[in-house]
């Protein structure tokens, strides 16, 4: 199974956001962007990429033992920013950061003692993707349309182990689909 760990913004907050990214659409820099699907929206906290069946178990329950072990926090949608150039255009976060940072390395920790291969560490960047590019592309006005944007705050109460189902049609503009396969409350309320 193609996994990661995450925190899954509200409905509400995905509409907010989902009103600011259908403007930037007709923005300059914007077309032959890909755009990502509204459903799809979340703050990845660990990718794990394919995970061995057998592996899922253990990682679910360290999953849920991180969970427990962090309190809810607040956080809301802000402003944004590119990766390489213009290839990945996101939407950045505000709040208590150090925690959302704290469940990310806890995620992380938790699929290495279950014994899925990692990789590298990457310095955490909280961040949810709205649009991709194969291409470098001037996207400074996506950017500054995102600066003004902030979100609602929310309580993020919950990690949410997801899995990533890949396109298969070959239709042009396909999204991924996620679902989720594990849910655990923080601070181990619920």
């Amino acid at each position: 199974m193609r996994l990661f760990a995450a925190v899954l913004p509200p409905d509400e907050v995905r509409r907010e956001l989902g009103a600011v990214v259908d403007a930037l659409r007709g923005l300059p820099g914007a077309d032959g962007m890909r755009w990502t699907g509204r459903a799809g929206w979340h703050f990845t906290l660990a990718f794990y990429g394919e995970v061995d069946d057998g592996l899922v178990p253990e990682l679910s329950a360290r999953l849920e033992r991180a969970a427990h072990r962090t309190p809810p926090f607040p956080l809301a949608v802000r402003g944004g920013g590119q990766f390489g150039h213009g290839k990945a255009l996101w939407a950045g976060a505000e709040g208590d950061l150090a925690t959302l940072r704290l469940l990310a390395e806890r995620a992380e920790a938790a699929a290495r003692k279950a014994g899925v291969p990692m990789g590298e560490h990457r310095r955490y960047k909280a961040h949810v993707t709205v649009a991709r590019s194969r291409e470098t592309r001037d996207v400074r006005a996506c950017l500054d349309a995102l600066d003004a944007f902030v979100s609602r705050t929310w309580t993020v109460d919950e990690l949410v182990l997801v899995r990533s189902n890949l396109p298969t049609s070959g239709v042009p503009g396909e999204q991924p689909r996620y679902e989720a396969v594990g849910r655990w409350a923080l601070g181990g309320a619920g």
